[in-house]
């Protein structure tokens, strides 16, 4: 069943390519939002001047850290040079909700949390998974997305899964969860860590690496862009992904989780999971129904 799923998807690549790099919505500087529909201005709640969300809207824009290059939760259109993917759209219906506009940023695994830390940004949208080790440093909203983590391969490997990774070279994202995973499910493979995603990607198609290993729906972007990859093995584990903002800012997360809320409930997550993923992995999906202590519990 999985390996029929993705070789449908690897049909659709061109007019998935399409629609990642050919679409001109969303990006830097804007407001708006979030798959469509939301709150008018009129609805706008205005909050007391000491909180996150009044600084916010006295400010006038909420600072969003995304990636920039891993499309299709966020990346940057090459032809109108906007950034945009499931992430971002996310994003944009917290901007909507305090009717500000949208700054984003390039938030990279590694500095997600010193970004937060440091008041770079406001919120951390960056396929970030929730882990007890995280949340001692950072808040986190519930989980909006559940994701799971794969190996990627080129389609002539002998690869077949993590088991094969020893004497490996293996890439993945430094600061991502995949540092201890692989440590621990492939103790004998070579650890190849860097910035970026697109980084690995660019290892892999020049055969400096053997394999990378992250989350599905990132593979799935690399996939996209060069179809003589592939994805093999199992589950190596579940990536349930959330907004990160400083921790202790009870308020800041209570308002965050109702915009959640309501994005799930009045269809904008589905829309933009059907525009981003759905419509071309085939897959229907609904979202994520554990609270951030459910997964704390779990992690």
């Amino acid at each position: 069943m999985r390996t029929q799923r993705w070789r449908w998807l690897t049909t659709a690549m061109a007019l998935l390519a399409l629609a990642l790099f050919g679409a001109a919505c969303g990006g830097d500087d804007e407001g708006g939002g979030g798959g469509g529909g939301g709150e008018t201005a009129a609805e706008v709640e205005q909050h007391p001047e000491n909180t996150t969300m009044g600084r916010i809207q006295k400010k006038g824009e909420i600072v969003i850290g995304v990636k920039y290059d891993v499309p299709p939760f966020g990346f940057r259109n090459p032809q109108s040079g906007r950034v945009e993917g499931f992430d971002v759209d996310f994003g944009k219906a917290v901007a909507e909700a305090l009717g500000v506009r949208t700054k984003l940023v390039e938030a990279i695994s590694d500095n997600r949390i010193p970004f937060i830390q440091d008041g770079t940004v406001d919120l951390v949208l960056s396929t970030m998974t929730i882990n007890a080790e995280r949340a001692a440093e950072i808040g986190f909203t519930d989980p909006y997305f559940i994701a799971h983590g794969r190996v990627l391969v080129p389609k002539d490997s002998s690869i077949r899964g993590v088991d094969d990774l020893a004497g490996k070279s293996v890439c993945t994202a430094l600061g991502s969860t995949y540092e201890e995973t692989l440590k621990e499910q492939a103790p004998r493979a070579d650890l190849k860590l860097v910035d970026a995603y697109s980084e690995c990607l660019e290892l892999l198609q020049n055969g400096a690496v053997d394999a990378i290993s992250t989350d599905d729906v990132i593979l799935t972007g690399m996939i996209i862009q060069d179809d003589s990859l592939k994805l093999v093995g199992d589950d190596l584990t579940v990536e349930p992904y959330g907004g990160g903002f400083k921790r202790g800012d009870t308020q800041f997360a209570d308002f965050l989780n109702g915009v959640l809320q309501d994005y799930k409930s009045d269809g904008r997550w589905q829309r933009s999971y059907d525009r981003w993923l759905g419509r071309f992995t085939g897959e229907k999906a609904q979202p994520p129904n554990q609270t951030l202590d459910d997964v704390l519990k779990e992690s």
